[in-house]
């Protein structure tokens, strides 16, 4: 993520962002994220905001990695025991065969849906062989600015299908639901969880 105005929005707001989501351990996708990795297993949370869901991972002694491009954020994930932290984007994942697990929650969609190919096939790479690849995104189509000014790229389920399959993922589960985010507009999403 680099566009200027959605970074500008969650340094301003990176607190209340961070109330909205302090129950992201108590996630069931992230518990089963977390059940389905082996012991120690090594993680990323790549667009971690405040590292919640890292934090979590760190707890059930994985060694956890959080990433994210503002920097207000990566103050915060770094105050968590056990999370080791990066100022990073998508762009510069270049690891291969590192991470059991990557955990890419609502963050990928900040980035042009043109990248999205090519972020796949990054993670694809960085994962171990069988390493489960977690991705939540909104539903739709195109890109536009909420309310309050974050960029957004959205596809639909049955193009983020195809862009699993042609990535080399076989998803293992997936559900979707509707819910109100920071901007409080309520949204259609997907969550899944795919193999490599």
């Amino acid at each position: 993520m680099t566009d200027a105005e959605t970074l500008s929005v969650y340094a301003v707001k990176a607190a209340e962002y961070a109330d909205l989501v302090k129950i992201a351990d108590a996630d069931p996708t992230l518990m089963r994220f977390i059940n389905a990795l082996p012991a120690g297993a090594v993680t990323l949370d790549i667009g971690c905001g405040p590292g919640f869901a890292a934090g979590a991972m760190a707890a059930a002694g994985m060694e956890a990695h959080a990433w994210d491009p503002v920097p207000e954020m990566v103050e915060m994930a770094a105050k968590l025991p056990g999370v080791t932290t990066r100022l990073a984007t998508y762009a510069d994942l270049d690891a291969t065969d590192v991470y059991d697990g990557i955990w890419a929650n609502f963050s990928m969609l900040h980035t042009p849906l043109a990248d999205w190919p090519n972020q796949f096939a990054a993670i694809a790479r960085a994962l171990k062989p069988g390493g489960l690849f977690h991705f939540g995104t909104k539903l739709g189509s195109g890109e536009s600015r909420d309310s309050i000014g974050r960029l957004y790229s959205y596809m639909s389920e049955t193009d983020l299908t195809e862009l699993f399959a042609a990535s080399g993922f076989d998803i293992i589960y997936s559900h979707t639901g509707e819910e109100a985010g920071l901007s409080g507009e309520i949204a259609p999403f997907i969550v899944v969880q795919a193999r490599a």
